[in-house]
């Protein structure tokens, strides 16, 4: 594996050291969550919004001023495959695409989602595997055959701890 920090979102969101994060889970209705994420001395960094039970899904990430810094949308709503796509902001345009992010195996219970960077999603294999579970509310970030980020804890209150790699 390159030692090389892999900046998806941006250089802001990188870090060359070892940091935990808190997330936090807010319901706002039946069907609308947000999650804000913190560091480990409160220092709010950002959030995530959006409905579960809209036709077309879409959640939009926002940094501490409010501005958007991706949004992800379900490719196909009515589809097995479970394909969200990732864009810069809040475009949907080709030149500020990001990455995208399909289930491994439509029929499986446990999570296993295959994150593919920018255009290689058709060239070379996956850039991260995340497996878990929302049963148990824990998850594993692998980049070729190292754990580059865990996360676990419980319903509302979740750490995140974000290794020596960079996914921002």
């Amino acid at each position: 594996m390159e030692d090389q920090m892999v900046k998806v979102v941006g250089e802001r969101f990188c870090v060359p050291y070892t940091m935990e994060l808190v997330v936090k889970r807010k319901l706002q209705s039946f069907s609308k969550s947000l999650y804000e994420a913190f560091d480990a001395t409160g220092n709010f960094l950002l959030q995530v919004d959006g409905g579960v039970w809209k036709f077309q899904k879409k959640r939009v990430m926002k940094d501490p001023a409010g501005l958007p810094v991706a949004t992800l949308r379900e490719k196909q709503a009515l589809s097995w495959k479970h394909q969200w796509m990732i864009h810069q902001g809040e475009s949907s345009e080709r030149n500020h695409f990001l990455c995208t992010v399909q289930k491994s195996n439509a029929l499986r219970i446990k999570n296993n989602l295959d994150v593919f960077l920018g255009n290689r999603y058709k060239d070379h294999g996956r850039d991260f595997h995340v497996t878990g579970s929302f049963s148990s509310l824990s998850f594993k970030v692998i980049r070729a055959n190292t754990v580059i980020a865990e996360f676990s804890g419980d319903d509302m209150t979740q750490s995140l701890r974000q290794y020596n790699d960079c996914k921002g």
